[in-house]
């Protein structure tokens, strides 16, 4: 089962897939995908509900990020061993977390806004994990009850404002639609192989990156433990598990986004994102 939310800013509507790839809403029985809706156990009685019972959504519709009310949005530094080499960055002993501000979650193909003063706007595809029930110093082996589901995401990154302006990660990553989420939230029962995605990154046609997520260094259940060890998860957090090698700061010389850029990404099971990217 997969889950959406679609329609226009401000009026959007939880859904799922059909198994022909149609969308059904689903606001008679959910009023959003957030909070108390995200907990496991009430995805799955959506999940057993008939599609075919369901109102059909008519084609073309927006996608809008899987998720309606974020909180925060963890990420996690290198956790793949070719990015940390090929970018230059140090892989700890421990995970590196950073916050990403909520505000700039956005639906999957809504377009990239590039900041003012940017030269150096870089991408990177990860799996994503949503959580759905609170998690606080919870087990590794307990981890996954957490979790609402997994879905895509861009981890769009101004890599002057993260690294030449104080080293605040948070500068560089928190900017408007520097998330896109979606279009599809998948439950972990739906996904049981998301330790081993195909993850790809393409910036105008051309293939940026390649990886598969049993390459990460600290694997997702032990990312929720740790995390929850050091900040209260609820339903709807989002958190980020690095992204492959490829981005744009690892290449001599660096390629970074400009205007009109076309990044489009995808991740087995887990649909593919289509964005433009525009300047401020």
């Amino acid at each position: 089962m997969r889950f959406v939310r679609f329609g226009h800013r401000g009026s959007e509507r939880p859904g799922l897939m059909d198994d022909d790839n149609r969308i059904r809403d689903l606001s008679e029985h959910v009023s959003s995908l957030a909070g108390p809706s995200l907990d496991p156990d009430e995805l799955a009685a959506c999940g057993r509900l008939d599609p075919a019972s369901l109102p059909l959504v008519p084609e073309g519709v927006r996608l809008c990020r899987p998720v309606q009310k974020i909180g925060k949005i963890v990420g996690v530094g290198p956790n793949y061993h070719d990015s940390a080499s090929l970018a230059g960055f140090k892989v700890n002993p421990e995970p590196t977390i950073f916050l990403k501000a909520a505000t700039a979650a956005c639906g999957p193909t809504d377009p990239i806004e590039l900041p003012k003063l940017s030269t150096r706007v870089d991408w990177g595809v990860e799996l994503a994990v949503v959580i759905g029930r609170r998690a606080k110093y919870v087990s590794v082996e307990d981890a996954l009850r957490h979790v609402a589901g997994f879905t895509l995401g861009n981890d769009i990154t101004e890599r002057s404002f993260q690294l030449q302006r104080g080293g605040q990660w948070s500068k560089g990553k928190s900017h408007d639609t520097f998330a896109p989420l979606g279009p599809w939230l998948v439950p972990p029962d739906q996904l049981p192989d998301y330790g081993e995605i195909d993850l790809w990154l393409d910036v105008n046609g051309e293939r940026q990156q390649s990886g598969n997520t049993a390459d990460m260094i600290f694997k997702v259940p032990y990312l929720i433990s740790y995390i929850s060890r050091f900040m209260r998860l609820e339903p709807g957090d989002v958190i980020l598990t690095g992204t492959p090698g490829g981005v744009g700061l690892s290449y001599d010389p660096p390629r970074f986004l400009k205007s009109g850029d076309r990044v489009t990404l995808g991740g087995t099971g887990l649909g593919s994102q289509d964005s433009t990217c525009v300047s401020l």
